[in-house]
């Protein structure tokens, strides 16, 4: 079953009771049981919801995973994750690290004492010297957020069989549509299906799928006993979410690589960040391992000041945080998405106050150029 197949008819559909080609949505807490501990297959929503579980098999399938599992948040879904390591561990991560995935490694999981080394994952050498007696895992971006580096996902795997480490990806902006980290050598890919995966800026909410029956087993233990499940209505969300995800990312990827080609050939425009350019550093690495460069798109205009004019004067586009909306949304990192890093560190990876962060969304093309252009001038 190819992908497109997959959105519509992968995991569990429709209803067999009624024939509605509409998974129902179970809006129940707890279920009756037919004799003291004999139940038919649910016993609290926590655990198990078969409105959750139907999306949690789709994600599954879409990774090509064992097994998947639906959290309240993307932060939820990672807070999970790095829940399967004990105290005094330690983890590699990518740098250019979403803001959000930043605060909660540095601010809250150091409290317990799990630690910790960023390291630009794009460059193989780096992740190596970064590996200690105590790490446990390598935990990638790719592309990153927002400066969209491409880390070779076949090597990071090379490195974490040769350390015994898992290999952890973050593949909210790619979409399991574009890439599947799974079939590269990863042991968890995870998603903030707030973005692209709903897609419609109604839902927030975080997915994950392991290649394992023993991750599979441990995350949901975790996922139960810390509670931070998704609820059935937004399953059901992003269940319908998914199945326009394709054509979704198709059109968005088309409106990109008409935008950047208009922004290549802008003055004001010094720096552009996007792996469809043959220019990026990652470009040919992205081509080798994904099927579609995606709609996120960065480019500097040299200053906060001209920055905030621009986001001022565009119509088209929603100055808001998130990504992956059909609707444009257009942002500053370094005031928004990213302002949880210390400006020292957002300097040294590059993240200027001139760094405008565009997710494009499925509008007439012409329009967004148009729009741009005049918010430019």
């Amino acid at each position: 079953m190819r992908s497109k197949t997959k959105m519509i008819h992968g995991g569990v559909t429709g209803d067999e009771r009624t024939g509605a080609v509409s998974v129902p949505i179970y809006q129940v807490s707890t279920y009756k049981q037919d004799a003291v501990g004999k139940h038919r297959g649910y016993e609290y929503s926590r655990t198990g919801n078969p409105t959750r579980e139907a999306l949690e098999s789709v994600i599954a399938e879409l990774e090509n995973g064992n097994s998947g599992f639906a959290f309240g948040s993307g932060m939820a879904a990672i807070t999970s994750i790095m829940m399967l390591f004990n105290s005094g561990d330690h983890v590699v991560m990518t740098d250019d690290v979403y803001g959000g995935t930043y605060r909660l490694v540095t601010n809250v999981l150091d409290r317990f004492n799990l630690n910790h080394t960023y390291t630009d994952t794009s460059k193989p050498k780096e992740v190596e010297a970064a590996i200690n007696e105590n790490t446990k895992a390598l935990y990638i971006e790719t592309p990153t957020n927002p400066l969209l580096k491409i880390t070779d996902l076949n090597k990071m795997a090379e490195i974490a069989k040769k350390h015994n480490l898992l290999l952890i990806v973050d593949n909210t902006f790619a979409t399991p549509y574009w890439q599947q980290p799974l079939d590269l050598g990863a042991d968890i890919v995870l998603h903030s299906a707030t973005k692209y995966i709903g897609g419609h800026s109604d839902v927030v909410a975080g997915l994950a799928a392991v290649n394992s029956d023993k991750l599979s087993g441990d995350l949901h233990f975790i996922q139960n006993s810390a509670g931070g499940v998704l609820g059935p209505q937004d399953s059901w969300l992003l269940m319908r979410g998914i199945k326009t995800l394709a054509l979704r990312m198709e059109a968005i990827e088309h409106n990109t690589a008409k935008l950047v080609e208009f922004l290549q050939k802008h003055e004001k425009v010094t720096n552009i960040y996007y792996p469809g350019l043959e220019s990026h550093a990652g470009h040919e690495t992205a081509k080798q391992q994904a099927t579609g460069f995606g709609g996120m798109v960065s480019f500097d205009v040299g200053s906060g000041e001209e920055a905030e004019k621009v986001l001022s004067r565009v119509q088209y586009y929603t100055l808001a945080e998130s990504l992956g909306a059909v609707e444009s949304l257009i942002s500053v990192p370094a005031k928004m998405t990213h302002a949880s890093i210390p400006a020292d560190r957002r300097a040294e990876l590059g993240i200027t106050d001139g760094l405008i962060r565009v997710s494009v969304g499925i509008e007439d093309a012409d329009d967004l150029i148009e729009d741009l252009e005049q918010a430019l001038k």
